[in-house]
This record gives C-alpha cells, structure tokens and sequence, in this order.
C-alpha cells in the first residue's frame, strides 16, 4: 500500500469527530439466544477531518493536503487526540508506561502496543506509527539507549535490541503515536458562503492495516 509518511495537519484533526469502531456479527436463535462473533481482531477508526476546520485558511490547507494524497490513494498519519499517549492525557509519556513484552534470553524484536484495560478483560492494540523520537524504552527497570541498545523503526512500531533481554526482564515502554489512515472519500465538496454560516464539508478518514 503507498504511504506518505507525513501527518495530517494537528490543527484541523483538534476538533475532529471519530473514535474507534468494532464488526460484530449476531445471530439470534430460535429461542431467543444469541451468538456473537466478530472477523476483526483490532479496531478500526475512523473520523471527520470536516468537523476540525475553523476557517477558509483550513479549507485550502485541507484541499491541498488531499490533492497531495491524491484521494483514497495514499495513505498517511492522523493525530487522534483523544488516543495518542501511551499513558493517561494528564500524565507525560515515561519508559514504564506499557508492558511490551517479558525477556526469555532469545527473543530481540518486539512490536510497540498499548493495553487497553476494564475489569478483568485487556485488550493489546498494536502501534505501528509511534511518532518519530518520542519513544522511551525500559528493560527491567533500566532505561535504555536508542541507537546503542536498540533501535526503533517509526514506520512499523518495531523494536529491536542489540542484546535480548534477559529471561524474566519486563520490556516496557513509553510513546506518542498516530494512526495510519486514508481518506475515505475521492470527492471534497465545499462552498465558501454555507462554510461561512457555520457549516463545514464531510471529510470522512478511516484506519488502514498495514
């Protein structure tokens, strides 16, 4: 899949309407049971680029953008500013924020997640878009130097360590991240004088897999 790896304007995502969005299929019984299965084993997100734009400056700087992804064509990096640490929003990104992984002495390469926890249930989102320079390692309690004890690929989540972490050693970790998305629209409609009066175009984004 092409991808541009650039991040769609912060300021006109601040705004925007979406969040994530599951595929549950269900089938009710004779009796009155129901079975409940889902094909997705990760949430896909989508959102309204249309509702972050606060003036005909954003309208242009959305025109562009689009044009410069060519529509539905190519991919790129959205700020969902409701989900983008790998800690609370009031808390700032630390090394110990998400357990990836425990160390068994072999294993060096690991995916960047984040867990998402109620109750007894946990869910591990896998993040393959972690912001350039924001990510924070940690292997049992000690932090960890980039490009000496390990090294992250920003365009995968990937991380790989020199050394294998000892067996039992916790490999945590900390970061910012965005969500892979294309437009899911190959029309942008727009008209200055009802944007004007308040209204705003749709402009629909959604998640991609990569």
């Amino acid at each position: 899949m092409t991808f541009h790896d650039v991040r769609f304007p912060a300021s006109l995502s601040f705004g925007a309407l979406g969040g994530p969005e599951r595929r549950t299929e269900i089938v009710t019984l004779a009796n009155g049971f129901e079975e409940r299965n889902t094909p997705w084993a990760h949430a896909r997100r989508r959102y309204d680029a249309g509702c972050g734009l606060r003036s005909l400056d954003d309208v242009e700087t959305l025109i562009a953008f689009f044009e410069a992804r060519q529509g539905q064509l190519i991919g790129f990096r959205w700020k969902d500013w409701s989900d983008y640490l790998s800690c609370k929003p009031s808390c700032a990104v630390e090394a110990s924020d998400q357990l990836i992984a425990i160390g068994d002495e072999t294993t060096r390469v690991f995916q960047l997640t984040k867990s998402y926890r109620s109750g007894t249930a946990t869910y591990r989102r896998p993040i393959t878009k972690p912001v350039p320079g924001s990510v924070r390692v940690a292997v049992g309690g000690d932090l960890v130097q980039p490009g000496v004890d390990y090294d992250i690929d920003d365009n995968s989540g990937v991380l790989t360590f020199a050394t294998a972490p000892d067996t039992g050693a916790e490999v945590r970790a900390g970061f910012e991240f965005d969500v892979p998305v294309r437009f899911d629209t190959d029309a942008i409609m727009t008209s200055v004088s009802s944007f004007q009066a308040g209204e705003v175009p749709n402009v629909p984004v959604v998640e991609v897999r990569l």
